[in-house]
C-alpha cells in the first residue's frame, strides 16, 4: 500500500504558475504509474495528466496540454505537476493518485490509491 500527501497549492492570479508536488510513503514508489486529477465545484472529478513507472512516457488532457508538466522523482518519492499560464477555469482540488502498474490510465477507475487533495484557486 502507498500513501499520498498532496503540497503546494494555494492561490493565484490568471497567467501565474503553480508547481504541486505529491509525497508518497509506503511501498516502492517505483513501481507504480501516478496520475493527477482534478475536481471543480459541482463537476465530476477529471484526468488532468499521468506519468508511467519511470516517468518516460506522460499523457495530459487537452485543456492543459501545453501549461501543464508532468514529472516524477523516484529517488524523492515524489511526483510533480508544474502548471502555467493558469487559468481561472483550472481552479479545482487537485488529486494525486497511484496505480499499482508500470504504466499510466485517465480514467479514475484504473487508479488504487488517492490523496486527500489540495486546493487550486485561480482569480481573475
Amino acid at each position: 500500500q502507498v500513501q499520498l500527501v498532496e503540497f503546494g497549492g494555494g492561490l493565484v492570479q490568471a497567467g501565474g504558475s503553480l508547481r504541486l508536488s505529491c509525497a508518497a510513503s509506503g511501498r516502492t514508489f517505483a513501481r507504480y504509474a501516478m496520475g493527477w486529477f482534478r475536481q471543480a465545484p459541482g463537476k465530476e472529478r477529471e484526468f488532468v495528466a499521468a506519468i508511467s513507472w519511470s516517468g518516460g512516457s506522460t499523457n495530459y488532457a487537452d485543456s492543459v496540454k501545453g501549461r501543464f508538466t508532468i514529472s516524477r522523482d523516484n529517488a524523492k518519492n515524489t511526483m510533480y505537476l508544474q502548471m502555467n499560464s493558469l487559468k481561472p477555469e483550472d481552479t479545482a482540488v487537485y488529486y494525486c493518485a497511484a496505480r499499482d502498474m508500470n504504466w499510466s490510465a485517465v480514467e479514475l477507475t484504473e487508479y488504487d490509491y488517492w490523496g486527500q487533495g489540495t486546493q487550486v484557486t485561480v482569480s481573475s
